[in-house]
């Protein structure tokens, strides 16, 4: 009886996870990293939780470009991907470097600060139309984060809000750019012999939870203003620098 209710709750929990992780993504265009793998590899082995958050950013995505392609930046979209995808091999070496968690540390501070000046100092650093190399760069840090730390997210948010994307815009663009990156980390999970039955199973018993979160975060993000959404990502931003100081001072402890 014991061992059915512990089983009963972990699955509960589960759903809760993925709910939650979809409802940020969904409402905001990124975020999840900070709920869905952390939490979700309590109740399941990480060889399951990663690529079940994959799978699952996957479906999150092709629903939003579905329901909000007119709103897609697509040059900056396709711009962010291509220069990503020579930034996963540098992201790879970076893995495998020896400084690593000096590197995590010190890009968790950078985050920190420009999230805290921008929400100090709103307006200051603004861009009116698409700067071809910074938009580059970014697809480019972009890559090497999500070969490193499979956190693709800062680089981008970070470019979206200097080009000042309204709520809408901002969502429906970055998921346009992980549909075609998530779908490329799957296929790396499936060639690495990652992607199993249990992953499957997962993903199809998430599958309730996850599909009213999207609908739900679409609603809230079309709620949002400008100025107010940037407040948010920018908040978005701290937690996640904040998480990535956090897992270099407790890795070194």
């Amino acid at each position: 009886m014991f061992w059915e209710i512990a089983i009963h709750a972990s699955l509960l929990f589960i759903l809760a996870i993925v709910f939650a992780a979809t409802l940020v993504r969904s409402a905001f265009g990124f975020g999840e990293a900070l709920i869905a793998v952390p939490l979700l590899a309590l109740f399941m082995p990480v060889q399951v939780a990663a690529p079940l958050a994959v799978l699952l950013s996957i479906s999150v995505a092709a629903v939003v470009v579905v329901q909000d392609w007119r709103h897609i930046h697509l040059r900056s979209a396709a711009g962010l991907l291509l220069a990503t995808v020579f930034g996963i091999p540098l992201g790879l070496l970076v893995l495998t470097c020896a400084h690593q968690q000096w590197v995590k540390a010190g890009l968790g501070i950078f985050i920190m600060l420009f999230a805290a000046y921008s929400l100090l100092s709103p307006g200051t650093f603004r861009l009116d139309r698409d700067n071809r190399p910074l938009l580059l760069l970014s697809g480019f840090l972009a890559g090497i984060l999500g070969g490193a730390y499979g956190m693709n997210g800062p680089p981008l948010v970070i470019y979206g809000s200097l080009r000042r994307w309204s709520p809408q815009h901002f969502r429906a663009t970055l998921h346009a750019y992980f549909l075609p990156a998530s779908i490329l980390g799957m296929i790396g999970y499936w060639s690495a012999g990652l992607w199993t039955r249990t992953v499957t199973h997962e993903f199809l018993f998430s599958v309730p939870a996850m599909l009213p979160a999207v609908f739900l975060g679409r609603a809230i993000n079309r709620r949002f203003s400008g100025t107010g959404f940037l407040n948010y990502v920018y908040g978005g931003l701290m937690l996640i620098g904040a998480m990535l100081l956090w897992e270099t001072l407790t890795h070194r402890a």
